[in-house]
């Protein structure tokens, strides 16, 4: 069985789906025998590679169905596969895994960031989550899992959904941020260029230091001059309440020596 290839078909052009079937298509160990999408136009970038469906009676047998969909559609979407005696999996980080209807099923989270722009993802560096019900499928997720990433983990559904938080926080919200400072640039006459080494740097910081440590700038110092002074020169009220808030909030997680 551990030298025989695994049977995929993968439901989802979105982002994450886009991404995990050009992963999927480099695997010798994988057949990525289908891809399904509602809207056939969103997959078929890959009608050379694979073949593509919008028609669940098109679907053949395999070894693992991958749910790439978003989160509201996956408990109703599941009940349409009950009737296949195949092991199903989402890849959802806040969807709890007794969401599927299936008999067998799954959770394969790769916890990243996906963007249908970025035209290929490395998964080597791509934490990816499991959670099955029984140790069979949990070992096909986890021989799987070992084919696309260097690190995959066991997680319980509760662990996930505390993961996806978390990641809503260091990237969602600070990718917002990027955005109201790119805002702020461009008002000025600046390019958004300028910031980029000091994201950089930010990011390679907390690779070494913890983020308490990492931490700077004038809330940390309790420098209310240059406070106020930012305060008054953003105009924008949004603005004005996303610094405020945020200084608020540095300042009640450290001390001041």
């Amino acid at each position: 069985m551990a030298d025989q290839k695994i049977h995929i078909t993968l439901f989802g052009g979105g982002h994450v789906g886009s991404h995990m079937a050009k992963s999927l298509l480099k695997l010798p160990q994988v057949q990525l025998q289908q891809i399904y999408n509602r809207k056939r136009e969103s997959i078929i970038a890959f009608e050379n590679e694979t073949e593509i469906i919008d028609d669940l009676s098109l679907l053949k047998p395999a070894d693992l169905f991958i749910l790439a969909l978003k989160d509201d559609i996956i408990e109703d979407f599941s009940k349409k596969l009950i009737k296949f005696d195949t092991l199903t999996v989402h890849t959802s980080g806040s969807v709890p895994l007794s969401a599927l209807q299936t008999q067998s099923k799954g959770v394969f989270y790769p916890f990243q960031t996906f963007s249908k722009d970025r035209e290929y993802i490395d998964f080597s560096h791509i934490p990816i989550l499991i959670e099955a019900t029984n140790t069979q499928d949990l070992n096909l997720l986890n021989r799987l899992g070992n084919m696309l990433s260097n690190i995959v983990q066991v997680v319980q559904s509760d662990q996930r959904k505390a993961l996806h938080i978390s990641g809503v926080f260091a990237a969602n919200f600070v990718n917002h941020m990027y955005e109201q400072a790119a805002e702020i640039l461009e008002e000025n006459q600046l390019s958004f260029d300028l910031i980029k080494p000091l994201i950089m740097e930010v990011a390679q910081k907390v690779q070494d230091l913890s983020p308490a440590q990492a931490q700077t700038g004038p809330a940390i110092r309790r420098d209310e001059k240059t406070i106020q002074s930012h305060l008054a020169f953003l105009t924008d009220d949004n603005q004005n309440k996303i610094y405020k808030l945020l200084t608020e909030s540095i300042q009640k997680e450290t001390k001041h020596d």
